[in-house]
């Protein structure tokens, strides 16, 4: 065989590789590693278990949460209106339309935070803007919103009007708790912006 021919079957076989590549692993990451790094050190992704509390009562419209926990999983306990996709599947080209919008803010949760905070990771570097990630978890949302603890006699006024609307926010939402809610007054700049998607051009010419 001379060596035309052997570099010719290379590239050959090079190519037939590149064919086999699943398709989510060819597409170019739109952040870099130093992108992802100061977006991490800003935390701007995390949201907390009040906050998702206070836009479920208050049924705001703007709101999507997703499990990314296993299906069994989700059957046994999810939130309200939340919708199931797996970490496993989150690639999945049949979840792209709802992971990568401009018109809702989607919360991620998980058990804990690594889950949610690895789908976060993956959608972000492909770009997609709108995702969030609910701070601690179903364990943390259990401790805090659903089991509210009285503060001590020592604990400041703040703490006290937190554990006031826990406890009210429990009783809404299917806990112990049996009193008036009282949301505390959130302003806009308290709720992550919903950041609109560009159109695609449509392509020139053609009748």
């Amino acid at each position: 065989m001379t060596t035309r021919n052997i570099i010719f079957l290379g590239l050959f076989l090079l190519g037939v590789v590149i064919a086999m590549v699943p398709e989510n692993t060819t597409k170019p990451y739109k952040l870099t590693a130093e992108d992802m790094l100061i977006e991490i050190q800003g935390a701007a992704e995390m949201v907390s278990a009040d906050d998702v509390a206070h836009w479920i009562i208050s049924k705001d419209p703007s709101l999507q949460l997703i499990d990314v926990r296993s299906p069994d999983e989700f059957q046994t306990y999810h939130l309200e209106n939340a919708v199931n996709i797996p970490l496993s599947v989150i690639l999945k080209d049949e979840h792209r339309d709802m992971l990568d919008q401009g018109i809702k803010m989607n919360v991620l949760y998980s058990n804990g935070t690594l889950n949610s905070h690895q789908a976060w990771m993956i959608l972000r570097q492909l770009g997609f803007e709108n995702n969030y990630v609910m701070q601690g978890g179903l364990n943390y949302w259990f401790d805090t919103i659903m089991n509210p603890q009285v503060p001590s006699v020592f604990s400041s006024d703040e703490e006290f009007a937190k554990y006031d609307f826990r406890k009210a926010a429990s009783g809404a939402l299917g806990g112990g708790g049996a009193v008036a809610i009282t949301a505390p007054a959130k302003t806009k700049a308290d709720k992550p912006r919903v950041i609109r998607k560009k159109k695609k051009k449509a392509p020139a010419g053609g009748c």
